[in-house]
């Protein structure tokens, strides 16, 4: 298993990112009325069930897939050494950067100015709990092309909207020996460095297939999780078969990990890589549990075969209706109802009933209305109060 990998086995690139908010409902109003993505799917922490789950991605529920927990009472985190440090959102061209920097100052959001790394056009920013983001330009990326179209219902120009994920930051201590397990055990290869990034790719390449791995500076302090913070990276394989090619190969190097793990959206592997910097195996198909759901025809798709090519997120519920409410899939939550009313009862108040509204005409939000709105105030409600 240490050897070359065979083709149909190359990982793919990002799949998604997770990470931790402070709040639900604000994150849940920064992606949507900001960022312009949609929410796909308002599930739980399949650790810890008192804990939200959000993924949001573009129109089709694939990437860019960033995704969220709201851990009750987690302290702000701290970015530094040994840590996922920033995640990048893909856009079409050069242009588009452009008009999320008007954008950026319209909505208070605090960012930088475009600049560029590895030859590609950037534009830094931070949301409310000050999570590092940067948005990244397609216009000269090599690789393959985004697997997801800007949000439809957005505010947002389709022709600037948010495609797809690119390159993840990594920053540790000791950037050799994560190198050596990217490259022998991810099959990973080294594309250049610039100052004290290092850029790594895999598959095709090109912004939606890279890692960025950063050398920390002397005496930098270390990270801690909390909000504000990373809390892992999925890279991505085809389908249960292949990652049960990586559980294999992961376990050969004797790596800390999880083994299978059925998310029903997806199936994984988490794997330690580094001190604080964890790793996921992620199928682009849906999850092993949906599948079995679909071949029983026990979901809201035809056929298994469809559901092999629709995202993992509408098996259970429609691409109409996902978001709107708790899901709770029955594949790994098989309780009465009753228990189940328990389990949303025990979330903190989050209101996404809007989430498929047309956003279209609406103007802009601001980070300080995102900031105003109350933990599961109704959009109704907290318009009627809510004085720009």
């Amino acid at each position: 298993m240490t050897g070359t990998i065979e083709k149909p086995y190359i990982l793919a690139g990002v799949h998604h990112v997770t990470a931790i908010t402070s709040s639900a409902q604000k994150n849940y109003d920064f992606f949507t009325n900001i960022l312009g993505l949609r929410l796909a799917k308002l599930t739980v922490n399949q650790d810890d069930y008192e804990t939200y789950h959000l993924y949001f991605t573009g129109e089709d529920g694939k990437s860019p897939n960033m995704t969220f927990f709201d851990f009750k009472n987690a302290p702000q985190g701290m970015h530094g050494v040994n840590s996922i440090e920033r995640v990048s959102f893909r856009v079409a061209t050069d242009a588009s950067l452009t008009y999320w920097l008007d954008r950026f100052e319209h909505a208070h959001v605090k960012h930088a100015t475009i600049s560029s790394k590895f030859g590609q056009k950037t534009l830094e920013f931070e949301d409310f709990d000050g999570q590092k983001y940067q948005l990244i330009s397609d216009e000269k990326n090599t690789g393959d092309v985004a697997l997801d179209r800007s949000w439809l219902l957005s505010n947002v120009p389709e022709e600037h909207g948010i495609i797809g994920l690119g390159p993840v930051f990594v920053k540790v201590a000791d950037a050799e020996q994560l190198r050596t397990i990217m490259e022998n055990v991810f099959g990973f290869h080294y594309a250049g460095h610039e100052n004290q990034m290092h850029l790594f790719e895999v598959a095709n390449g090109g912004n939606g297939a890279a890692l960025i791995l950063e050398e920390a500076n002397e005496n930098e302090a270390y990270a801690y999780q909390g909000f504000g913070t990373i809390h892992h990276l999925a890279l991505g394989t085809a389908n249960p078969e292949t990652l049960h090619y990586w559980i294999e190969r992961i376990r050969s190097f004797r790596l800390p990990n999880s083994g299978l793990v059925d998310l029903f959206y997806f199936s994984s592997e988490y794997v330690r890589v580094a001190p604080g910097v964890l790793f996921e195996i992620a199928t682009f198909t849906p999850g092993i549990g949906a599948l079995e759901m679909a071949e029983a025809k026990e979901g809201v798709v035809d056929s298994y075969e469809e559901a092999l090519m629709t995202s993992g997120f509408w098996i259970d519920e429609s691409k109409e209706e996902a978001g709107k409410n708790l899901s709770l899939p029955a594949h790994l939550f098989p309780a009465e109802e009753a228990e189940k009313a328990r389990l949303a009862s025990s979330l903190r108040p989050l209101d996404t009933k809007d989430t498929l509204r047309d956003r279209s005409q609406d103007k802009l939000w601001t980070q300080e209305k995102v900031l105003e709105r109350m933990e599961g105030e109704s959009l109704a409600a907290f318009e009627a109060r809510y004085v720009e």
